[in-house]
């Protein structure tokens, strides 16, 4: 103890120096980001804080969720930086800020993903891929997702086709396969497509690249879509005015009663079978064992908010020959299965296109994504120093844009009415994001989702079988928290198609 001090003042001193030393490591860590703005630029950084030394403002950024995002945005405008995971990042929000970032690929910004990203998916993915090599694999990778190919998945869309676990053991053999066949032509599923469309630009896939492709358009397109899936029953089961008018419209083009007049080869789906045990909610893992034993009743399976896979699928069902009777045709009317359905047929039903969008408006999948700045650019009066992560959010950027007059946060699906203003415009509403990345796949995506839609208001009534509504989690991609959505499905009669 320092002569002359008292034990409290020797206490008071000991609390002093440290707190000091962390407010100076503090300031220098501030002053360390400020020094690296580009001197060539006479732009300001954008506005906010880089945290703590070394963590930044992860742990914030872990604890608050997107309420990070939002109380920082508030503070310090659509654009403002931060620190997280180890780099320098600027969050970015709003459509003409967006526009910019999504049409810089190649020339302001170059697409960033985690190593561990890169490390699973392999390094011959459109993902990873960058400038020419990026142009080159997504025109390839396009036939995948051509009008043609879409047609041919439509079928085994609706049967339920889905891929299997033991994806990665029998890829390869099925590539062999495809590659000693007589006509290499033909087209039946996607792998097919990659194949020939490499060899239509003139380029030979190895077998590798071929898995890894294939592979990557699996489980990239599953989780999304098994997350917008989730969400859109979600929502049509808050909004039941909803459900009457696809109703409604699925009638006006004579789709609504197709559903309810096919023979055997198509029966009510495992989602809409009524679980026996009332207190047992149907889950998607449920379906697996529906069909095992019709005289049992399945048992409950409740879904995993921290598998994206567990989330219910568009593409649960499968066909199965009826044991009950079967639905017949009104009077006056020829029977025609879901079979009929097609691309052509989904792009006449207008308001089903609008709950579509708005279900992808309110929770969009993805909730943004990182861009790393090629060189130093200028977005809304700042500059984006060269090398540091840009991310960019499309969830913010839905709920805040201007555009939508009505609440932001209402579910409104004539907000995309032909004639309003919410319907015009581009990047004020991105959720398959946009520019030289955006989605490739998004035209399925919208397949699979509006199909779903049919099969469930034509078949189904559900309702929610816990206490509350669930939380919605927005990372990694939206799902819902703790024990999922648990519904209970009831089968419509014929005759209660208009009641239920």
């Amino acid at each position: 103890m320092p002569a002359g001090l008292s034990w409290p003042e020797a206490a008071a001193l000991g609390l002093l120096a440290p707190a000091l030393l962390i407010v100076l490591c503090r300031h220098l860590w501030a002053l360390r980001w400020s020094l690296s703005r580009d001197r060539a630029s006479a732009l300001p950084l954008p506005k906010g804080s880089m945290g703590w030394p070394f963590f930044g403002e992860t742990l914030h950024w872990l604890l608050q969720g997107s309420r990070f995002h939002s109380s920082r945005r508030e503070r310090y405008g659509n654009v403002f930086k931060t620190h997280l995971l180890g780099r320098p990042v600027v969050r970015v929000t709003g459509a003409e800020n967006i526009r910019k970032i999504l049409l810089g690929e190649h020339t302001l910004v170059s697409t960033q993903w985690p190593q561990s990203t890169h490390i699973i998916l392999g390094s011959h993915t459109l993902l990873s891929s960058t400038g020419e090599l990026h142009r080159q694999r997504r025109k390839i990778l396009a036939r995948v997702f051509s009008r043609a190919a879409l047609e041919s998945y439509l079928p085994r869309i609706q049967k339920g086709i889905k891929a299997r676990d033991m994806l990665h053991k029998f890829m390869e053999k099925a590539i062999q396969e495809k590659l000693q066949r007589n006509n290499p032509e033909d087209h039946s599923d996607a792998l097919d497509f990659i194949m020939n469309s490499a060899k239509e630009h003139g380029k030979e896939f190895s077998m590798q690249e071929l898995k890894e492709s294939a592979i990557e358009l699996i489980f990239a397109a599953f989780f999304t879509t098994a997350s917008a899936s989730t969400s859109l029953i979600l929502l049509l089961l808050k909004h039941p005015s909803v459900i009457e008018k696809i109703r409604q419209e699925l009638m006006s083009h004579e789709l609504y009663q197709q559903s309810q007049c096919c023979p055997a080869g198509s029966c009510l789906d495992t989602l809409t079978i009524q679980s026996r045990d009332r207190e047992k909610p149907l889950s998607s893992s449920m379906a697996k064992e529906i069909h095992k034993d019709q005289s049992q009743p399945p048992a409950p399976v409740e879904e995993d908010s921290l598998q994206p896979s567990a989330l219910l699928e568009p593409t649960v069902p499968q066909s199965k020959p009826c044991s009950g009777p079967q639905l017949l045709a009104p009077p006056g009317q020829s029977c025609h299965c879901a079979s009929d359905i097609s691309l052509e047929k989904l792009s006449r039903l207008r308001y089903l296109d609008c709950v579509i969008k708005e279900v992808l408006r309110v929770l969009p999948p993805v909730s943004g994504g990182y861009r790393t700045a090629l060189q130093t650019f200028e977005l809304d009066g700042y500059q984006i120093p060269k090398g540091w992560s840009v991310m960019y959010s499309i969830r913010d950027t839905h709920e805040t844009a201007a555009v939508y007059q009505s609440p932001p946060g209402s579910f409104d699906p004539e907000r995309f009415a032909a004639g309003r203003p919410e319907a015009a415009g581009r990047f004020h509403y991105i959720p398959f994001g946009g520019g030289a990345r955006s989605c490739i796949g998004k035209e399925l995506a919208q397949a699979i989702l509006k199909l779903l839609a049919i099969e469930l208001v034509s078949t189904a009534r559900w309702e929610l079988a816990t206490p509350g509504y669930p939380s919605m989690q927005t990372v990694p991609i939206v799902h819902p928290v703790h024990d999922g959505l648990q519904l209970y499905f009831h089968p419509l009669q014929p005759s209660q198609g208009h009641e239920a």
